[in-house]
């Protein structure tokens, strides 16, 4: 921020980062990490393959699965993407080998479910109304997973307080670049469909308030360091114990237990941790990682399948239960193949910047404009040939996989040297018409009036307390019968906060009054 406001300039970050880097010189990873732990910095390794599977966090907490292949090695796999404390996953068995389970399947084909289906009445409300839902959760991982019961009917109260702002709220981009706490596009975006309830937890009268609001709710879902909602008395224990049909999820970097649980951070970091930046980059530069803060993303799609799964459970039975959501073990699944190479083979994923194992040639060229890009991958000896042909190199057209990987340098030559001739629209349509896999490079503005992501309803115009329209995700997922929707933006600090005391909590004026003045609604 200080950049972007002009505190500091842009050489001042040069020295700093230098000077940093001098240090870190001096200190290997491990030590670095214990000076994180110790002091609550934001550090964190960037691994490789290897340094996670030997990781004593997940070793602690039991995360890999010992499966057995057929041929009888041992190999271990990413486990459970969350801990369920009534429910827990279904351990993992070998991998079918092709048609051994033919005869099996087909003799089930007219079995009854185990689970009885229950006829209802057809309704065109959405899935999740009448789910509510107290979230106690900040930044972006676990908002984002709230947001998206909230586009199919969760009623959802949403906790914050202008004493200790969410710093997604001063994250860009912001209309006009005016930077306002209640107009953060990011916020807005990740907390669409909520009702928001300022309430300074730092104060001990505001637990009461908690309290009444799990009184309410059906679903807790907190994102907090491990230890710090037992501390306010509202652990998963407390709670449980006065209203045991509770489901209670923790969304956090490490998980709630181990010796790295209370390490701080955020997406960047857990993506560091568990192995995501190391093989992504050139192979001549230091670990660029993926864009953004990546398991700020894919952390939410497993808390949203673990929500659901509880309620299913409740529905079924009455029994809530607890959910230890590890935003770090969750993203895992996704590296799953570079983990499995390791573990296998025993090798490495390195960086390769654009290329592929399998696929080839593969990469960004350049297109007419400046700074104007076609992403091209040939999947097969087909497209290749397409490929070629295409760019009359006739010549080349029947080049292996193994020659295009062995004359990839020369191949990205040729394709930069045809590519940088045509318009990048023109040239996308013209390769998908042969079946060659190509899109655009495309920025944001591009993406916003892109007519496939339009077809979609990727983004949906919403209004903002303050009556300007908002762009903002639209739902997830498409459902035939019950579309979500995406009701307002998100909420200006403490918009809800009367409705809420009153409507849902039952409080009077008296009572309102005696929470204002002990300065407890900021």
């Amino acid at each position: 921020m200080m950049l972007l406001d002009g505190r500091e300039a842009p050489a001042e970050y040069e020295r700093v980062k230098d000077l940093l880097g001098q240090f870190f010189a001096t200190k290997t990873k491990a030590e670095l990490l214990e000076a994180a732990m110790q002091r609550r910095l934001l550090i964190t390794p960037i691994t490789t393959t290897e340094e996670v599977v030997n990781s004593e966090q997940l070793a602690f907490r039991g995360y890999w699965e010992t499966v057995e292949h057929f041929d009888g090695t041992k190999i271990n796999y990413p486990g459970s993407f969350a801990k369920f404390g009534a429910t827990p996953l279904k351990k993992l068995g070998a991998p079918p080998r092709l048609g051994e389970h033919t005869d099996e399947v087909l003799d089930q084909s007219e079995r009854t479910p185990e689970v009885p289906i229950e006829t209802a009445k057809v309704s065109n409300e959405l899935p999740l109304k009448g789910v509510k839902i107290l979230d106690l959760m900040w930044a972006m991982a676990g908002p984002a997973a709230s947001r998206v019961l909230a586009d199919y009917g969760a009623e959802i109260i949403r906790v914050e307080s202008g004493n200790k702002i969410d710093a997604v709220r001063t994250l860009q981009p912001f209309p006009n670049d005016e930077a306002d706490p209640d107009k953060s596009g990011i916020f807005n975006n990740m907390n669409a469909g909520k009702q928001g309830l300022s309430l300074d937890l730092s104060k001990p009268e505001a637990i009461d308030v908690i309290w009444d609001l799990i009184e309410w709710a059906d679903v807790v879902l907190e994102s907090f360091s491990p230890k710090a909602m037992s501390a306010w008395g509202i652990g998963y224990p407390q709670i449980a114990e006065k209203k045991p049909e509770i489901i209670m999820a923790s969304s956090c970097l490490m998980g709630q237990t181990g010796p790295l649980a209370m390490l701080a951070g955020f997406g960047t970091m857990a993506a560091a941790i568990s192995g995501f930046f190391y093989p992504v980059g050139w192979t001549d530069r230091a670990p660029s990682g993926p864009f953004s803060a990546y398991t700020d993303y894919t952390s939410p799609r497993w808390l949203v399948a673990s929500v659901m799964g509880a309620l299913e459970h409740k529905r079924r039975t009455g029994e809530g239960q607890y959910i230890d959501l590890s935003q770090a073990e969750a993203a895992l699944h996704l590296m799953s193949p570079a983990l499995l190479e390791f573990s296998i083979n025993g090798n490495v994923w390195e960086r390769a910047g654009n290329r592929d194992d399998v696929f080839a040639p593969q990469g960004g060229y350049p297109t007419l404009g400046e700074d104007r890009w076609i992403a091209i991958s040939c999947a097969d000896d087909y497209q290749w040939t397409a490929l070629a042909e295409a760019m009359e190199h006739e010549e080349l057209a029947s080049l292996t996989k193994e020659e295009r990987h062995q004359r990839h340098d020369e191949l990205d030559a040729l394709i930069s040297e045809w590519t940088q001739n045509y318009n990048g629209n023109e040239l996308m349509e013209r390769l998908q018409a042969k079946g060659v896999a190509a899109h655009t490079v495309q920025n944001s503005p591009e993406l916003l009036t892109d007519p496939q992501m339009e077809h979609r309803g990727l983004f949906a115009q919403v209004i903002h307390a303050s009556h300007e329209p908002f762009y903002v995700d639209g739902p997830r997922f498409q459902l035939s019968r019950t579309p979500g929707e995406v009701t307002h933006a998100g909420p200006v600090l403490g918009e809800h906060t009367f409705e809420i005391l009153t409507e849902h909590l039952g409080y009077d004026s008296d009572r309102i009054a005696e929470l204002a003045i002990a300065e407890l609604l900021e």
